[in-house]
């Protein structure tokens, strides 16, 4: 499969094996400050392959608080506040919330590589915060694409933002154009709380990319 690096290293890292679901719940303070709430799905079937004997090594997102602890230790500006995971049917489901005293650590915490998260204007009267999901790599493999389709069914990748104030959300294509709607998306796009939500496979597959932009 194709790699999809994401604006979440902890996040969104394991879309790669399409058999994962996120979502992350920002809440934004006037001095840059604020805190994230985060869920991921993971199937059971892909956390037992991780746990075998001598797979250790490809665990690539936290298991645990131990995990989560050790990542926000090497984050001056991060804070854990709680972690617990439970399972359901299908998947192991882990949450987190962190506190961040400002926006550069809430950053550093979502994108490592300073690729794919960007802040710009300033936080007093025209900020303007951008995650890129896709920079538009195409599926063309046909079996490849099925098979993604298969996998991803059921989950899905969702932000949200709250602002001080009156905030708005966009989602762009690659090109920084506006994106045509993408299918069983939800985007609820003004007020001091914004969302978008996409189902799974449309963002390992879009062809366009996909920018989403958070303004206020």
């Amino acid at each position: 499969m194709r790699k999809l690096t994401t604006v979440f290293l902890l996040l969104f890292a394991m879309l790669l094996t399409s058999c994962f679901g996120v979502s992350a719940d920002i809440t934004l303070n006037a001095n840059g400050s604020g805190t994230i709430a985060l869920e991921y799905r993971v199937s059971q079937a892909l956390d037992a392959l991780g746990r075998l004997d001598g797979n250790e090594r490809w665990n690539t997102i936290p298991v645990g608080q131990a995990d989560f602890q050790r990542t926000i230790d090497r984050l001056p500006d991060m804070r854990l506040v709680s972690c617990s995971s439970r399972q359901d049917a299908r998947d192991v489901i882990i949450s987190a919330r962190m506190e961040f005293s400002s926006i550069e650590g809430l950053l550093a915490f979502l994108d490592a590589s300073g690729r794919r998260a960007a802040f710009t204007g300033n936080l007093a009267s025209a900020g303007h915060l951008i995650f890129t999901l896709n920079d538009g790599e195409s599926i063309e493999n046909a079996d490849l694409a099925a098979l993604i389709a298969s996998v991803s069914e059921g989950y899905s990748v969702k932000l949200s933002m709250s602002f001080p104030r009156e905030g708005s959300l966009t989602v762009m294509n690659s090109k920084n154009l506006p994106l045509s709607v993408i299918p069983g998306s939800e985007i609820h796009a003004s007020g001091k709380r914004v969302s978008a939500s996409f189902p799974l496979y449309e963002v390992l597959s879009s062809s366009e990319g996909i920018n989403v932009e958070f303004r206020w």
